[in-house]
């Protein structure tokens, strides 16, 4: 799995022109799918992502988890992080999830979050045209990949 996290102040994603999942202050994440993702990634994901740091203390430092903020997360699926430019210009998705696979993978991996956040946590829809509005906050953007946990 590899996603990015963004700290926003609010953020929402709209199918149709319908919002259909919104937070105030939290983490937008982008969550990207491949066929070899097993369950020890999604909860690896899902547990880290409630207890990162990421949110300003009284100095000002990075060092407040968010599930101490009480800010939410909101989930959305895109198969396009693992996009590879690696030859040509037009991106190849072969390491992407199958749909079939990356649906259900995902909707796992929401409920994971949920436990671990201890709260609803809106998404997207999977494999619809989304369009995301963010206001980030800082910004602080962050890259986690679950095979490549030193990234």
């Amino acid at each position: 799995m590899r996603a990015v996290i963004q700290r926003v102040k609010e953020a929402s994603v709209s199918v149709e022109g319908k919002v259909v999942g919104a937070i105030g202050p939290g983490l937008l994440v982008f969550v990207g799918i491949e066929a070899a993702d097993t369950e020890e990634d999604a909860a690896w994901l899902a547990n880290k992502l409630p207890v990162l740091r990421v949110f300003e203390d009284a100095d000002g430092r990075m060092n407040v988890a968010l599930s101490e903020t009480g800010g939410g997360i909101l989930l959305i699926s895109q198969f396009t992080l693992y996009g590879s430019l690696r030859k040509g210009t037009r991106p190849s998705f072969n390491r992407a999830a199958p749909p079939e696979f990356a649906r259900a993978y995902f909707n796992n991996f929401h409920r994971a979050v949920e436990t671990a956040l201890g709260r609803p946590v809106p998404t997207g829809v999977f494999g619809a045209m989304m369009e995301i509005r963010a206001m980030n906050d800082g910004p602080v953007t962050l890259v986690m990949d679950t095979k490549q946990k030193e990234f």
